[in-house]
């Protein structure tokens, strides 16, 4: 429960509450170690939104609610920053790439790979994924068992590279970008935190790994040189990329920056696919709501495409559930470099503060009855993540994961294929399938283990059209309407162009501009689905 002062003044200087039971030199360590999640949990419980605990020698505040996430996320670079707190990413990515980078080097780097997560490049996404899905299962048969864990890491690396990194990841390098990936992938260690550079076998591998990949690289880009035609992948956009002085990168920074996306486009999305049909599994009535709207939806054989992908709401409704009770990221870190105050309270520089989406989403005021599995809370008739920054699975602010339509546009997509193709049962217990907490990625328990049984009697009956709801029209004669953008939300996604390209315009870095001050009504409708499906929720849209 959040404590309150009513009885007394507290100085605009007071300190954050102290977690008690900190240990000479390891401080919380031990107890946060064992598992983050528990223990954030007693910290709120114990202190309220905001509290202070300790790992080693660092002192960290942990801020919980939508109100401590909206500050935690609203900040400037220059009072909390992100790339100091996620310094155990550097070997990975390479010195001066993303995190590692001054500010503003770092903005350019971002901006040159958001062209493949824009709008148009999205479009052609559906396709690619439903293919390596389709090739995923070619040789299942009637039944048969699988670690889900392991198959969708091997899913979605091969749907992420293939969408963003080209032909040459996906086919010719294979099978050793898959063990590349996966020392990399290691080698984001919680020692790394603190220890980044250890003489540790996991970390020799990282690096061995990441000079391989960097040879790779250097050698698809000398090939690259001599075709005629070029690819509209992320790698190519990074090798014709230049920045504002004109400079090129570097094999060294297009390395770091591959990596990178990738990063962002499996490491998370696995273990959220895999929790998707662990829980479906778990509940047959939600698995039946899910399998109808599919079947309706896509009948037998219906195409998958970006326009379908969006017209199914009890998926998209399941995955954001998935999320809120599983979100692969429990807390985000940032470092104070100016003295950062939230309400009474004052975070000193030098202090890191972080945000814990998985308490956040746990908390009974916000989502009542919160340890319930309930997909029900996103419609329209209860909008429970109405709330801004009370559903933080990708983070929020100018910070937003870039990458989270990527995501959903991929979750979506493999489970359209899949769960019209088989059925999936648990083969333990169901509460024996628990997060492992001791992966900074925090996924299902390895092994994860399931059974598959090929479908009978898909409903082919397809859906009819989706009409606009009731009254729509008469309440655009009634009113007009206005537009509001929040500029700092926007990353340039040009989701809003595609839907309504008389009211948005984005230009080629990623600028917004509102081409109409007072929209005509019969706009209306467009730009309410601008509104809906702008991936960071930059727009809205508001009856006058």
């Amino acid at each position: 429960m959040t404590t309150t002062n009513t009885e007394k003044t507290i100085s605009p200087d007071q300190q954050p509450p102290k977690m008690p039971g900190a240990l000479p030199l390891l401080g919380h360590m031990l107890e946060f170690g064992k598992n983050p999640f528990d223990y954030m949990m007693r910290l709120r419980n114990t202190l309220g939104e905001i509290g202070e605990f300790r790992m080693f020698h660092q002192k960290m505040v942990l801020m919980t609610g939508p109100e401590a996430n909206e500050a935690f996320f609203r900040a400037p670079d220059a009072q909390l920053d992100q790339s100091q707190a996620y310094k155990i990413m550097t070997p990975i990515f390479g010195k001066g790439v993303v995190f590692d980078a001054p500010p503003h080097k770092k903005d350019q780097q971002l901006k040159m790979l958001m062209p493949v997560l824009r709008d148009k490049p999205m479009r052609g996404y559906a396709q690619v994924i439903v293919q390596e899905v389709e090739e995923m299962i070619a040789n299942w048969g009637d039944t048969g068992e699988i670690d889900l864990l392991e198959f969708m890491k091997e899913l979605t690396i091969y749907t992420s590279s293939h969408c963003l990194l080209g032909d040459e990841f996906r086919y010719e390098l294979n099978e050793e970008f898959a063990k590349i990936y996966h020392d990399l992938e290691k080698g984001v260690n919680p020692l790394a935190f603190v220890f980044p550079y250890l003489p540790l076998p996991v970390f020799r591998r990282r690096d061995k790994a990441r000079a391989r990949l960097q040879e790779l690289v250097t050698g698809i880009i000398a090939k690259r040189a001599q075709k005629t035609e070029k690819s509209e992948d992320a790698f190519q956009l990074l090798i014709d990329a230049t920045y504002d002085d004109g400079s090129s990168l570097s094999a060294h920074e297009i390395t770091g920056m591959l990596i990178g996306t990738i990063f962002a486009g499996h490491h998370t999305t696995a273990g959220t696919a895999a929790w998707t049909l662990l829980e479906l599994a778990r509940r047959p009535e939600n698995m039946a709501q899910v399998l109808d709207e599919l079947d309706t939806h896509f009948g037998v054989d219906g195409e998958v495409t970006f326009q379908s992908l969006r017209e199914i709401p009890v998926l998209e409704s399941v995955i954001k559930e998935v999320l809120r009770l599983h979100p692969p990221l429990i807390f985000l870190i940032r470092k104070v470099m100016q003295d950062f105050h939230f309400k009474d309270y004052t975070v000193k520089a030098g202090k890191y503060v972080c945000a814990s989406p998985r308490v956040s989403h746990r908390i009974a005021e916000v989502f009542p009855d919160p340890e319930k599995f309930d997909p029900d809370r996103y419609s329209d008739a209860r909008q429970e993540d109405a709330k801004p920054y009370s559903w933080i699975a990708f983070g929020g602010g100018k910070h937003k994961c870039s990458g989270n339509a990527f995501a959903m546009l991929q979750l979506k997509a493999i489970f359209s294929i899949l769960l019209r193709r088989y059925t999936f049962e648990l083969i333990n217990e169901k509460d024996s399938y628990q997060d492992d907490f001791t992966q900074m990625v925090v996924q299902p328990l390895s092994p994860c283990r399931v059974r598959y049984v090929k479908r009978k009697n898909i409903n082919e009956q397809a859906a009819e059209s989706i009409a606009q709801p009731d009254g729509q029209e008469s309440r655009q004669a009634d009113y007009g309407f206005t537009i509001q953008i929040d500029k700092e939300l926007c990353q340039g996604h040009a989701t809003c162009m595609t839907e309504a390209p008389e009211l948005f315009q984005v230009d080629d870095a990623g600028n917004l501009t509102v081409l109409q001050e007072q929209p005509q009504l019969d706009l209306l409708f467009k730009a309410q689905q601008a509104e809906k499906y702008c991936p960071t929720k930059a727009i809205k849209i508001k009856l006058n």
